[in-house]
């Protein structure tokens, strides 16, 4: 989502130059394997994070793991994932829920989202690979399945107690803070679970510093509470022109921002 005035593969390149050290990406599947781990060697960078396949995006498609009538596809799109994975070194994958089709009822979403989550777990695990799912809110995506914090580790909880533990919460603040608010608290509450953050303000789902949300407060909580891993800046910069993504980076520079 940042310096999108560049074509997806020098983006690489201009987040190394920016002092980025990892990335991470929506989808990989448009683009050779061999091609992204040339630009992440290329240019010193780390693979943090990409997602399973999920659907047909551009028809607005936003995931298809509890569409009962398409798991064949869903557990092709995990062993498509994985092939990526082993080229570029990929620690996590998410995977989206998707949204709720009409006519399938929310027991059966359900039950068919733990049906694939239990398999790409599994699947995930043989290659020491982290699967993610991540609550995202209705206000920008009406009908998406799984939208708040309580309900993600509910399902959790369900794929722990079918017998695969490989299965984490990637907790993305702006879609947190639409749905739920009570950020630190909620947090904290679900740190053992959290594989990964992401973050952007609210609203406009722009960067740190634009909105409603007390970052600088975030992040030092994040460090009390014992949070070691990565943060994905899944904003879009508020200056959209070409430049906008540097022009906005300063926030990091800010008191209580993050490298």
């Amino acid at each position: 989502m940042l310096f999108t005035e560049h074509p997806f593969l020098d983006r690489f390149e201009a987040a190394a130059r920016a002092g980025f050290r990892a990335v991470e990406f929506q989808f990989p599947y448009d683009h050779r394997a061999t091609d992204i781990k040339a630009r992440l060697d290329v240019h010193g960078l780390k693979l943090v994070l990409h997602n399973l396949p999920a659907g047909n995006w551009t028809a607005g498609e936003r995931g298809i793991a509890c569409h009962p009538a398409r798991m064949a596809e869903f557990r092709e799109g995990v062993q498509l994932a994985l092939e990526y994975a082993a080229v570029l070194g990929t620690p996590r994958l998410n995977a989206l829920a998707g949204i709720q089709p009409a006519d399938v009822s929310d027991q059966t979403a359900r039950a068919t989202l733990l049906a694939n989550l239990k398999f790409a777990a599994d699947k995930l695990a043989e290659r020491g690979i982290q699967l993610l799912m991540e609550p995202i809110n209705t206000f920008d995506i009406p009908g998406f399945f799984v939208n708040r914090t309580p309900q993600a580790l509910s399902i959790i909880r369900d794929v722990h107690a079918m017998g695969s533990r490989n299965l984490f919460l990637q907790y993305d603040i702006y879609h947190a803070q639409r749905m739920e608010g009570e950020l630190a608290a909620t947090l904290q509450a679900a740190m053992p679970h959290i594989a990964h953050i992401q973050v952007a303000d609210n609203p406009g789902r722009n960067e740190p510093g634009t909105g409603e949300i007390n970052y600088p407060y975030l992040f030092a909580w994040l460090d009390r509470v014992g949070y070691t891993g990565h943060i994905g800046c899944e904003y879009k910069p508020q200056d959209a022109a070409p430049g906008g993504t540097l022009a906005g980076l300063g926030w990091l520079a800010a008191p209580g921002g993050t490298q």
